[in-house]
């Protein structure tokens, strides 16, 4: 009983999805038309990129609040390069995410070399990203960026929007990286029990730091999409932008304790807070209610990754 209990909760993302899918198409006229589908896809991109990291992270057993902050202060910096700078846009680009892997190597090494605990050290981090962008635009967003840097939030390929097309892309590279390479089970083993790992010879704090470095890098790339998109630099986008990240990879089955979860499910639990959102305002509802619901989403979110562990515990 307890096993398929278990296979349950493994599936419950899906299962969740499927009910949001047919409550909406019922409740919302046009939510399956397929401008509105591909609008969704085209919402989710950033917060999708993003929680490809903050899975990676979390499945180590680590924690980055700040890279709602870093995306909008990497989209200050490519923004500021391309504008005043001159940067050639994919050196600019290039730059960016150097930027934010630098970021991101600054929370490792504080994190697993000074032992700062992972939600201190990238809430410091948080607030000097978001005064870097602050001092960088003195709070007036950058504009006069040429139409080619639209291409990253704004573009096609085909009929798919290209930020859909980048989070596929970040999604595939992340199931690679977990599923089919030693370093991913690295990831599992220094996640599961980071003192086993070490004696095993996995180099525990080098997981780790990268890990941070690939989370920060994907903020970063989410924060030149949301700079594109907007067609500016601003130091105030990605407000509560950190949260969707964290709420859609623990929905979708993520450990806050590290070492479980599947990026397959991340990926479903991405959709589910994309149509939520997008559902919400098709049906009229105040920006307020929507902070409501998806701070519910995230409260049921862990109690259903309590619930899972409780029962892998029975089980065990």
């Amino acid at each position: 009983m307890n096993r398929k209990k278990i296979q349950l909760s493994k599936i419950s993302v899906f299962l969740i999805l499927a009910a949001e899918l047919i409550f909406f198409s019922v409740a919302a006229d046009n939510f399956f038309s397929m401008s509105n589908l591909l609008g969704i896809g085209r919402q989710v991109a950033t917060t999708g990129i993003a929680a490809v990291g903050m899975t990676i992270l979390l499945l180590v057993g680590g924690i980055d609040i700040s890279v709602g902050t870093m995306c909008a202060f990497t989209g200050v910096v490519c923004t500021k390069l391309v504008v005043e700078a001159r940067f050639p846009i994919w050196a600019a680009v290039i730059a960016t995410m150097l930027v934010g892997a630098f970021c991101g190597s600054i929370n490792g090494f504080m994190c697993t070399h000074f032992k700062i605990p992972a939600m201190i050290g990238t809430m410091a981090m948080q607030t000097i990203a978001k005064g870097c962008g602050y001092l960088l635009t003195g709070g007036i967003p950058i504009t006069g960026l040429p139409d080619s840097f639209r291409v990253f939030g704004q573009g096609y390929i085909g009929q798919l929007p290209v930020p859909l097309c980048i989070m596929v892309a970040a999604f595939i590279l992340g199931f690679i990286l977990l599923e089919k390479t030693y370093f991913g089970r690295h990831i599992y083993a220094v996640g599961g029990n980071q003192e086993a790992a070490r004696l095993s010879g996995i180099h525990t704090k080098k997981v780790q730091m990268i890990c941070y470095v690939v989370c920060s890098t994907l903020a970063a790339v989410a924060g030149i999409i949301t700079a594109s998109r907007v067609n500016s630099g601003q130091p105030a986008v990605g407000v509560g932008f950190e949260m969707d990240a964290i709420t859609a990879s623990v929905l979708g089955g993520v450990s806050l304790m590290g070492g479980e979860g599947r990026i397959i499910n991340v990926a479903a639990g991405v959709l589910i807070m994309g149509i939520l959102s997008n559902g919400m305002v098709m049906l009229d509802l105040s920006e307020y209610t929507q902070w409501v619901v998806k701070g519910m989403v995230l409260l049921f979110a862990v109690a259903v990754d309590n619930i899972q562990k409780g029962l892998v515990k029975k089980q065990s």
